[in-house]
């Protein structure tokens, strides 16, 4: 049986069983401020298991795309040492919201298991929760009867609270599950040793396949656990398990998810499958990565250096090092990998051809970066080396090389080996230890347990129409950071306030009391379907009827910004070409950002363009026109763009300005003619293929046209000329060029006359012809006076040193035979005697430079150096 078929018969088993099949929901998390990732088949439903919302089939199955390589459930590291362990996988499931129970999951489960799929029932274990004392929790027996009604009473096994015990965070809604596991050992192991005994054992052949969590009950944030109003079935099968189990292989890795790109692998990098172990974790690794990468690209993520695109980067990286250290890859190949995967998936999620080219540009320059920066980290390494006086390397300059560098701590260790070094392994663990610690407490958030004063499913957001209105607190907690201190979060049974979100942010303004008490709101945020307002005090009443008033500038501009975002997106397309797809976006109160699809630099021209597009629909005066309830079907008809990474419901809302229309849950202004005035401020690469434009309007951008227009008339006077100061300016430079040019020669010919006289002053000092001197140059004057030196001396050692607007330089040459032979390094040299001039520097061993903000100190580090080469043999 095929993966295809696999899927397919599991989502077409439950819609006979009358669940809703929904599409899965993108993999990076948009709006959800407590998750990165999509790491469960259950996030996209949170709001339903939390009663925020009502779902419109209580019956539902999907194919989830998942990530597991951040926070609680972290398996990065095991990926790739395994064969079952994964940072992508696909998780099967169905659920049920307050409908069907334990009965039914339990006995459809089975059904599927071994009437449709056919596994041999004699390979299949269950595992029941035991209860907890800690929770006062007695044995999951409703569960254990069911299972006892369909299997022997000895496949029944008693989990305890880690394994069979499901919950969604500290807090919120949880309850016990029951686990299916799968013998898949031949019949002469499972004689010598029974299955049982290796369930949850990590065993490789003795795996979970399926998990069917009870949900009913919410634990508060004390700890304490109460019964749910509704009772949910939430469940979820590994796919990539299951296939493993269906098409009777032993390894994940050797099911047609994977074996397609693991022949590609093979076929790039020439290294073979199965034949050495450091071999097939390496292939392993990069056959499951390129599937995170790629999905998570697909769904509007690029690599970058914080949050979640600092995850995608940490992700392909550790592919790329497994590849260039155990594959012998030294240029990119793993974006080659992309068309397969595309092929193989693409069916199943259209996202993956449909981005199919921004995969494998973003890859293939993240690939090229850090390739580059792996050969950076070689070069270090041996200077961490050169500076070692034992054989065990410092572990807090190896954590450094890791940090600052990104250079891998198990490449640092397998070089150290090769070399005859060893890591100080537990000085890099503290180092990195410290500094989680550090990012943990920066980000931990402690929440109370929300106090409801009323029930209402669905807090009405009614700030399309109205910046001001009557409402009343339907609950509220208080949340601590570091951060932020002490915070609370207020939710009303109706608001003006938008909540951040498609790029927009979060309004401001305030509560107004009957009394006159005011609290102001400092932000706006959604979560788990409901509008959260941040305040930092709480009102004194709670059960009162206040008024909520927005920030009336602050919604302007931001709306200003917004629509300018829809023209932009028109404007790039109209001028670009239709390929042009935005790829994400902020939308501030005094500025917006663009990131948009498109293979190369934009020209001056086309960037006026661009602008005069805008503007000429801003002088349009175009009427905004919004339909708030339109079927996505009808919409999409209409030509209404829709947002990269978004997950729409059944029904859309549209905003419309003359020919641009989209999909959009933001805030916009009346008539384009409100905006005034659009200005692109920059553009500029994000990744490959991707651009990102930055812009203003409304009173920023009058503000900026004032600034330049005053920078213009100040730099007329400065000028002393009321002429064309560009014509000024140039003639300026040429000048400047002009005397630059003969400067430098002056101080060419300075060097020169110098050299001979430096000549004549060396010491013979242990056959190393050394000499330590200030001078009065330049930097690049020095550093051509130390080759010319260097092409006539041999064994030559100089140092340096010149002093220049209060401030130092050192600059060392060794030539490299000596550096050779004696062990000298001119980089670790000015980095020692640099401290003298209360600086430091650093090179190659032959050439280096340090800079100081002590002149006073060259005397010292001249003196030092000479000590140096005495203590040289």
């Amino acid at each position: 049986m095929t993966s295809q078929e696999v899927r397919l018969q599991f989502l077409n088993f439950f819609k006979e069983k009358n669940h809703k099949i929904v599409p899965s929901a993108p993999m990076v998390m948009k709006d959800d401020p407590t998750l990165m990732f999509t790491n469960a088949g259950m996030n996209q439903f949170k709001e339903f298991f939390l009663g925020n919302s009502i779902p419109k089939s209580k019956r539902v199955t999907d194919t989830q795309k998942c990530l597991r390589v951040s926070g609680k459930h972290n398996d990065l590291e095991e990926v790739g040492k395994d064969t079952y362990h994964h940072t992508m996988f696909e998780m099967l499931g169905n659920w049920s919201f307050g409908d069907y129970f334990k009965k039914e999951a339990i006995q459809w489960a089975w059904e599927l298991l071994t009437e449709v799929y056919k596994i041999d029932k004699d390979s299949l274990y269950v595992s029941v929760f035991e209860g907890s004392d800690d929770d006062n929790l007695e044995l999951d027996q409703e569960a254990y009867d069911l299972w006892k009604a369909i299997v022997p009473e000895d496949r029944i096994i008693m989990g305890n609270k880690k394994d069979n015990f499901w919950e969604m965070g500290d807090q919120g809604p949880c309850g016990p599950c029951s686990e299916i596991h799968v013998d898949l050992r031949s019949k002469e192991e499972k004689a010598k040793v029974p299955g049982a005994s290796l369930v949850n054992q990590d065993d490789p052949l003795v795996v979970e396949i399926w998990n069917l969590v009870f949900i009913q009950y919410n634990r508060k944030a004390n700890g304490s656990l109460e019964d749910l109003p509704e009772k949910h079935i939430d469940t979820g099968m590994g796919f990539e398990r299951l296939c493993m189990v269906l098409q009777n292989v032993k390894s994940n890795y050797d099911t047609d998810v994977f074996t397609p790109l693991i022949r590609e692998i093979e076929t790039i990098t020439g290294h073979k499958y199965g034949k050495k172990e450091e071999t097939n974790i390496a292939i392993r690794v990069v056959a499951d990565h390129i599937r995170a990468v790629a999905f998570a690209i697909a769904d509007g993520q690029l690599p970058s250096n914080t949050g979640a695109g600092y995850v995608i980067r940490r992700i392909l990286r550790r592919a790329i090092r497994y590849g260039f250290t155990f594959l012998e890859t030294k240029q990119p190949f793993i974006y080659r990998l992309v068309n397969v995967l595309s092929e193989r998936m693409g069916k199943a999620f259209p996202e993956l051809p449909k981005n199919h080219q921004l995969i494998e540009n973003v890859i293939k320059e993240e690939e090229n970066s850090f390739l580059s920066t792996l050969e950076q980290g070689l070069v270090l390494l041996d200077s961490v080396i050169a500076s070692s006086k034992s054989k065990t390397i410092d572990g807090e300059k190896a954590f450094e090389l890791y940090d600052t560098f990104g250079f891998p701590i198990d490449l640092t260790s397998l070089i150290l080996q090769e070399k005859g070094y060893q890591l100080d392994v537990e000085g890099f663990e503290k180092a990195l230890k410290a500094q989680k610690d550090r990012s943990r407490a920066a980000s931990e958030v402690s929440k109370d347990d929300w106090t409801v004063l009323q029930q209402d499913a669905e807090q009405e957001f009614v700030g399309y129409d109205t910046l001001e209105s009557n409402v009343k607190l339907v609950k509220y907690r208080k949340v601590s950071s570091k951060k932020e201190g002490d915070q609370y979060q207020l939710v009303f049974n109706l608001t003006p306030f938008y909540a951040e979100g498609g790029g927009q942010v979060g309004d401001k303004g305030y509560l107004e009391a009957p009394n006159g008490d005011v609290v102001y709101i400092v932000d706006t945020k959604k979560e788990n379907n409901e509008i959260v307002h941040f305040a930092e005090d709480l009102p004194k009443d709670v059960s009162g009827t206040f008024k909520a008033v927005v920030d009336k500038e602050q919604r302007f501009h931001t709306a200003c910004n917004h629509t300018a975002t829809h023209l932009l997106h028109q404007a790039l397309r109209e001028i670009l070409g239709t390929h042009v797809e935005q790829k994400g976006s902020a939308v501030h109160s005094k500025y917006l950002r663009f990131d948009f699809s498109h293979f190369s630099k934009m020209t001056p021209v086309e960037l006026r363009d661009v602008e005069n597009f805008v503007n000429a629909r801003i002088a349009g005066q175009l009427p905004f026109e919004e339909n708030r309830s339109i079927p996505i079907k009808d919409a999409m008809e209409q030509g209404a763009m829709a947002l990269f990474g978004e997950k729409y419901g059944d029904t859309v809302r549209t905003v419309r300005f003359g020919q641009s229309i989209e999909l959009c849950g933001g805030t916009h202004v009346k008539n384009t003619a409100d905006i005034w005035h659009f200005k692109i401020v920059s553009e500029g690469a994000v990744a490959a293929g991707i651009r990102r434009i930055e812009a203003i309007t409304s009173e920023a951008a009058k503000e900026f046209f004032f600034k330049n227009n005053q920078m213009l008339f100040e730099i007329k006077d400065v000028l002393n000329t009321s002429q064309d100061p560009v014509k000024a300016v140039v003639s300026l430079q040429e000048e400047n060029a002009s005397l630059r040019k003969q400067v430098e020669q002056l101080l060419k010919d300075k060097a020169k006359g110098l050299k001979n006289d430096l000549i004549a002053e060396l010491k013979d000092i242990n056959g190393i012809q050394f000499l330590g001197k200030k001078v009065d140059l330049d930097a690049g004057g020095i550093k051509d006076l130390a080759f010319e030196m260097g092409g006539q001396v041999t064994n030559l050692f100089l140092l340096l040193a010149s002093e220049n607007d209060g401030k130092a330089i050192l600059s060392c040459y060794i030539s490299k035979d000596l550096a050779s032979n004696k062990g000298l390094n001119a980089g670790n040299i000015v980095r020692e005697l640099g401290k003298h001039i209360q600086g430091g520097g650093g090179g190659q061993p032959f050439f280096a430079t340090a800079g100081g903000k002590n002149p006073s100190g060259i005397p010292a580090a001249l003196a030092n150096a000479e000590e140096l080469v005495r203590a040289t043999r």
